[in-house]
């Protein structure tokens, strides 16, 4: 998929490469209590290199910049991986694994955390290698968490959105009911209902999961035990296949990504879409797009109010084969600061982790969706939180995909999805 100007979009960036084996060995790195290498170079000082994704939206480098100017004996080294994450997963894999010490920095998705930290990958931000993290959104802090223990900074976050034709519907719908409600209207301008992303890939992962956590179900139990044989996984599932049984969600829509379903809207041809919050800026900017002057946004509807986003965004984490960890710290500190967390949010479309500065009255001017990020961010479930994600998003893809098309009814989908991922778990 080609990347957006102003923001990756999060479930694209979270296909992960599945060929990967989740349950693998590789540890010898950090543990809960920091021993091994984890407890080496803590007070070490001097030049470090920072891993990421393309940076695409040209917000890293001016930082980088900016950081050796002023640490010219401590100058951080970019080496950009491509656009791809399952390319950008399995380049931070291959590096672990070879104890590479050059990877002293490296942006980890949300969905990365737990598998990354299990193996001993990375360092345990605490003690001497602590973060302050008390003014940042808590899901973001609990996605870059494992066990109770932080292994990952919050450097962005993301949240689902509804983008809407105001023209058509002065008043946003509150729940899922409420929407499907709505589709008449847009039968009635020969146009499809609603879309977000429901071909085989990350993005179903994330559709599925919202979907069922949005109608008071879960993926996984607290216990990190699959827990897709309730009332509540069934209903939100169900939402999706009778949608699309129904016509709501459009014949077409079971091939979209994110990039598909936005120039379906922006072409005006969708009523409702569910995408993340680059759209905006595309759909406001774009000579073609037919709803710069209607675009209505909102929280994702739920079952009896706000539904539950799935949670994105990256996180920076600090490898335990770093020799300069003290500097790597200061560096993950200094992309979390205030100042260059508005300078994500304006030149990236980066959602910002700090809580403050979505009531920042000139950060909202310049981003307007801000408040109903932080609304969607505030009621966002992480995805599933394993080791063993990669088997584990395969399975949801792969059942849902075949429960939305109706070529399995939703309890048979359920219960595959439960069984495969009960197998991922267990290592077979």
């Amino acid at each position: 998929m080609k990347t957006p100007k102003f923001l990756l979009p999060v479930a694209a960036a979270g296909a992960l490469a599945l060929t990967l084996s989740a349950c693998g060995g590789g540890g010898g790195g950090a543990t809960a209590t920091g021993g091994g290498d984890a407890a080496n170079g803590l007070d070490a000082r001097g030049p470090i290199t920072y891993v990421q994704g393309k940076d695409n939206s040209n917000v890293v480098r001016p930082l980088i910049e900016k950081w050796n100017a002023a640490h010219p004996n401590e100058k951080v080294t970019f080496k950009e991986q491509t656009d791809q994450a399952d390319q950008q997963h399995d380049d931070l894999v291959q590096n672990y694994q070879a104890k590479n010490p050059n990877y002293d920095v490296a942006s980890v998705d949300v969905v990365w955390t737990a598998e990354f930290a299990a193996k001993g990958w990375l360092q345990p931000l605490k003690d001497k290698m602590a973060v302050d993290t008390a003014g940042m959104l808590k899901p973001t802090v609990e996605a870059g968490s494992y066990k109770g223990t932080l292994y990952a900074a919050p450097v962005s976050s993301d949240g689902g959105i509804l983008y809407y034709r105001s023209d058509l519907v002065p008043t946003a719908p509150k729940t899922w009911d409420e929407m499907m409600g709505m589709c008449s209207i847009a039968k009635e301008n020969g146009i499809g209902c609603f879309a977000g992303q429901y071909a085989k890939y990350e993005g179903l992962t994330v559709n599925a999961s919202e979907a069922i956590n949005s109608a008071g179900g879960s993926v996984l139990n607290a216990d990190g035990k699959p827990n897709l044989n309730t009332p509540e996984a069934k209903e939100g599932l169900q939402n999706l296949a009778t949608a699309y049984a129904d016509g709501n969600i459009p014949k077409e829509g079971i091939t979209f990504q994110e990039e598909q379903g936005r120039q379906a809207f922006q072409d005006g041809k969708l009523l409702f879409h569910r995408n993340w919050p680059y759209v905006y800026n595309l759909a406001v900017t774009e000579g073609s797009s037919k709803v710069k002057d209607v675009l209505g946004m909102t929280a994702l509807p739920g079952k009896d109010g706000p539904g539950a986003s799935t949670l994105g965004g990256h996180s920076a984490a600090v490898s335990v084969y770093s020799k300069n960890k003290a500097t790597a710290l200061d560096f993950v500190k200094f992309l979390v600061n205030e100042e260059n967390q508005k300078f994500f949010a304006t030149q990236g479309s980066l959602a910002p982790v700090i809580e403050a500065l979505y009531e920042d009255k000139e950060l909202v001017a310049k981003l307007p969706y801000l408040p109903v990020l932080k609304t969607s961010i505030e009621n966002a479930v992480p995805r599933p939180v394993t080791p063993f994600y990669p088997a584990v998003t395969k399975a949801i893809q792969e059942n849902a995909y075949s429960a939305i098309k109706g070529e399995k009814t939703v309890d048979a989908a359920l219960s595959d999805m439960q069984k495969s991922i009960e197998s991922a778990s267990a290592g077979q």
